[in-house]
């Protein structure tokens, strides 16, 4: 079974194994609006927990994609830099923007589960 966290910076990761599959929440493309850009980064990448992984340009503002945790990149879904609707539409599915193998999962226990990610956009 998977399990999903979240970050205050409204990133989220689903675990599967050593593998961490990355991406936006539902109230960060809320609040970006339409997107009509993303940055990926490069397979092969790696990234401190925190440290800018992608770009992400909508029609109201940009905004930079932080590592939930440490990783290296392992895969990037090129379908949203070719239809960057795709995370409006399903940020949390089809919209996922890349693996990363995880260096520490320590540090995943930092990081919020459903219900405090979903106290915090609450207030």
């Amino acid at each position: 079974m998977a399990i999903i966290k979240f970050t205050d910076d409204h990133e989220w990761i689903r675990v599967e194994g050593d593998i961490g599959v990355v991406g936006i929440t539902d109230f960060a493309q809320e609040e970006l609006g339409d997107l009509v850009f993303i940055e990926l980064p490069a397979v092969g990448k790696h990234f401190a927990k925190g440290e800018e992984a992608a770009v992400i340009e909508s029609v109201k503002a940009a905004a930079e994609l932080k590592a939930p945790v440490s990783g290296t990149v392992t895969e990037v879904n090129s379908s949203v830099t070719d239809e960057p609707g795709k995370v409006n539409a399903d940020p949390a599915g089809a919209g996922w923007f890349f693996k990363l193998r995880i260096a520490d999962a320590n540090e995943l226990a930092g990081l919020l589960d459903e219900a405090a990610y979903g106290a915090l956009v609450k207030k």
